[in-house]
């Protein structure tokens, strides 16, 4: 048999490796990060110590990295696997990258006498650990053709797309899609919540009306439970969106409906949630609308667990808050990003400078020269010592001044820990 080489063994990568293994392919890993490889050495796998190495034992090699900057470092860095490459090997990338740098990839390898297929998948997580992938592939048929086996060995549909660069650009296609689909499945799962609809049934309805899609079967349960344990991260779909978008502009081709969902997954990378499942762009609702969407089951589990923990509060006198509601005067040097609708239904997103200039029970305010509209959302960075993740607020009041904005700010669905994180980052910047 075949051996293989395997590079990246992220979220994706080592299920794929792992289905190679069990189908008894001698299997080669390398990964920048050495101890994800540690499962797969116990299955049977050995390891490589860089690209190249890999390429140099390997018949095929995998590669299933995060971005065209992995991909280029992987083929092309000074341990890369162009240097060790064998004459009438393979080499398969099925990492969501650029259709440019697919086709530069097989030209370059071309010059070895290495085929190259761009064949990335679809199917996340669960299907790429089931062997249930879908992959898109570019390149030539006859190369296909030759891998086949391995292809059938970690997915359930294989579709040639046409040349080199036709997998990458399908990919970036349905992953527009896939954006699309998980903004819209958020945004009407809010609507109905909102409405004082009970989440769990409303997802019914979807499920079965002419609303169902795939973003409401693999992401409903994980959304009204709480789960946003990553199957696919927010911030590899942002990745793919901005792709996408470069992809839209160099074809002239108008996009609203992809511009405005990436920068809905810009907001949630902004937020802290990038590392989350991409359905966690449902936060955003949430911390607009300070509304949770959430099964009974999770409701009902919280306030037991609340009225538990009141129980075992031993008495004691009053307790002091923590916050005073007089305002704390204060100068903290800030970083916000700012969103605003454009006509055409797309964000606008820019960073700029500002100061927290105080403190008090209903919100904050911040000192700017830039001038920025009532209602607007802004998402507030604070300096990197606070430990604070990204918090959003909203815009209420505006006090104009010489070349100075004051801003009232309300803060937006902030989690009880943060608060009491930025009361005591506060309390110790007055100290």
């Amino acid at each position: 048999m075949k051996t293989i080489g395997f590079i990246g063994l992220g979220v994706m990568g080592k299920p794929m490796a792992a289905n190679l293994i069990r189908k008894g392919y001698s299997v080669i890993v390398y990964n920048r990060t050495l101890d994800k490889a540690c499962d797969l050495v116990e299955m049977g796998a050995e390891t490589a110590g860089s690209p190249e190495e890999t390429a140099k034992l390997s018949d095929v090699v995998f590669t299933m990295v995060s971005n065209d900057a992995a991909l280029e470092e992987v083929i092309y860095g000074a341990q890369g696997v162009i240097h060790g490459i064998r004459t009438g090997s393979a080499v398969i990338d099925s990492s969501t990258v650029s259709p440019a740098l697919s086709q530069r990839i097989a030209s370059d390898l071309a010059e070895h006498f290495v085929d190259f297929l761009d064949a990335p998948v679809t199917g996340s997580k669960p299907a790429a650990i089931d062997g249930t992938l879908l992959f898109m592939v570019g390149g030539k048929e006859e190369v296909l053709a030759e891998q086949m086996e391995l292809f059938e060995t970690l997915g359930s549909k294989v579709i040639h797309m046409g040349p080199s660069g036709s997998g990458s650009y399908a990919k970036l296609a349905h992953n527009t899609i896939v954006g699309i689909n998980n903004a819209a499945f958020a945004e009407g799962m809010m609507l109905a919540t909102r409405s004082g609809l009970e989440p769990e049934k409303f997802l019914q309805v979807v499920q079965n009306g002419s609303a169902g899609s795939k973003a409401a079967d693999l992401k409903g349960q994980k959304i009204i439970n709480r789960d946003f344990s990553t199957q696919f991260s927010a911030k590899l779909m942002l990745k793919d969106l901005k792709l996408a978008a470069e992809l839209t502009n160099a074809l002239r081709m108008p996009s609203p409906l992809l511009d405005s969902v990436k920068n809905l997954f810009q907001m949630t990378e902004n937020k802290g949630y990038g590392d989350d499942d991409l359905c966690a762009v449902v936060r955003n609702y949430e911390d607009w609308t300070q509304t949770e969407i959430a099964s009974r089951a999770v409701r009902e589990a919280r306030a037991g667990g609340m009225e538990q923990a009141a129980a075992a509060e031993p008495a004691a006198g009053p307790v002091p808050e923590r916050r005073k509601t007089d305002r704390l005067e204060l100068s903290i040097k800030l970083q916000l990003s700012v969103y605003q609708w454009e006509q055409e239904g797309g964000f606008q997103g820019q960073i700029i400078e500002g100061t927290l200039a105080d403190l008090s029970s209903s919100g904050l305010q911040i000192l700017s020269s830039a001038p920025l509209a009532q209602d607007m959302f802004i998402v507030i960075h604070f300096p990197q010592e606070a430990g604070l993740p990204p918090v959003t607020a909203k815009i209420i009041r505006i006090v104009p001044g010489d070349g100075i904005f004051r801003y009232g700010c309300m803060l937006t669905g902030l989690p009880p820990h943060t608060r009491l994180k930025l009361e005591d980052y506060i309390e110790q910047q007055r100290q």
